[in-house]
């Protein structure tokens, strides 16, 4: 049995086409989205640069200092004091995004209608109603300016962004769970070549082990045992490196996320060698269902549009719950957002039951096969 799983390994290691699929294009694809998406979170607001036009001299202006403390406390904008003309030249140009104009009724001139002009009018709109409020306070109850004046200055620690299970979270990271989802299914290349190794209508390596007297059970056996132990290591090596050295946002820990990844691998060794396993279709033609197979379960687990899922999960939550690439996905929602023990469990239970049924339904059929000739 030793004997058989080390030529096992050795067979699947030096054959390029398994490695690439199941480890090299997922680490491929994880540094590509890594590189267009993953840090789109990470980066900084670009601060907007606005011109200061004072059409009165003063000395102190109360919406001068509030720009001041917008500037230095959030750093939405940078402010640059200049003439009229050369404000007007440079918005022109386009080298600032706006114009604010300081006297008894501040204004802003903009020239476009994107985000960093939205937030120049949000900005003076905020101050504008901030200074109706301390009006009216001024007339009704002189008596809590004091306070009111104390309480607008606290207002910017007033709210915090968390997710549903009081983890934050990168929005983005749902891609990458899908992806994980992805590589996980991506293992049936390494389930077609232990099929291709025990079908003797298939290969002619298959032909000469049907022709040994070694035991079926145990070529078997040995085969499923060490394509499902590659592939694990395979996945183990695609989390390491999407957690400790892209350092995504995933907050569960990486032992803790080892058991998708365990159940995942075998769902996909076991899908590749049950597609294998049936019917008499040459190599080429049962790659390309695998490769069709896979790639939608990933479409609707989120992989290339990530309203997807959610579109499904709403109108069809049936299929979903039985794709495995979806199951996949969710089970690490579960446990590094969510915090849904009980969805948890049941994403794995199914994912299991998945995993019996490829594994029983190709056992079957690879056990039943006699050759008249080989």
């Amino acid at each position: 049995m030793i004997h058989l799983i080390k030529y096992s390994v050795l067979t699947k290691i030096r054959n390029f086409n398994v490695i690439f699929w199941s480890l090299i294009f997922p680490l491929v694809l994880t540094t590509l989205m890594y590189l267009s998406i993953g840090r789109m979170e990470e980066d900084g607001f670009e601060t907007i640069p606005v011109a200061l036009v004072a059409e009165e001299e003063a000395e102190s202006d109360p919406f001068l200092t509030f720009l001041e403390s917008v500037e230095q406390d959030a750093g939405l904008v940078m402010t640059e004091e200049m003439s009229r003309d050369a404000a007007e030249e440079e918005l022109k140009n386009g080298e600032i995004k706006g114009i604010f104009c300081i006297g008894d009724t501040p204004s802003l001139f903009v020239g476009g209608s994107g985000l960093p002009e939205s937030i120049l009018q949000m900005i003076l709109e905020s101050y504008i109603q901030g200074e109706q409020t301390l009006s009216d306070i001024r007339e009704l109850h002189p008596e809590k300016l004091g306070d009111a004046v104390r309480k607008m200055n606290e207002y910017d620690e007033a709210t915090e962004q968390v997710s549903l299970g009081g983890r934050t979270t990168n929005g983005n990271a749902q891609f990458f769970y899908a992806l994980i989802g992805m590589a996980s299914l991506y293992g049936c290349f390494l389930g077609f070549q232990s099929s291709l190794d025990m079908q003797a209508n298939l290969t002619a390596l298959a032909a000469r082990r049907c022709a040994s007297p070694v035991n079926r059970m145990k070529t078997i056996l040995s085969e499923t045992a060490v394509s499902f132990g590659l592939h694990f290591v395979n996945m183990m090596i695609l989390l390491g490196y999407m957690k400790y050295i892209l350092r995504l946002d995933f907050s569960g820990s990486y032992l803790a996320m080892l058991p998708v990844l365990l159940v995942g691998s075998i769902t996909g060794v076991t899908m590749g060698m049950f597609i294998t396993s049936i019917g008499r279709m040459g190599e080429g033609s049962k790659a390309g269902i695998m490769v069709g197979v896979s790639m939608t379960f990933s479409f609707l687990a989120g992989l290339m549009n990530g309203e997807m899922k959610n579109l499904i999960d709403r109108h069809a939550p049936v299929v979903n719950r039985l794709n495995p690439a979806a199951l996949i996905s969710d089970a690490l929602y579960c446990m590094n957002v969510f915090d849904a023990p009980a969805r948890y469990r049941e994403d794995m239970l199914i994912l299991s039951a998945i995993c019996v049924l490829l594994a029983a339904g190709t056992f079957l059929v690879i056990r039943r096969e006699r050759y008249g000739s080989i």
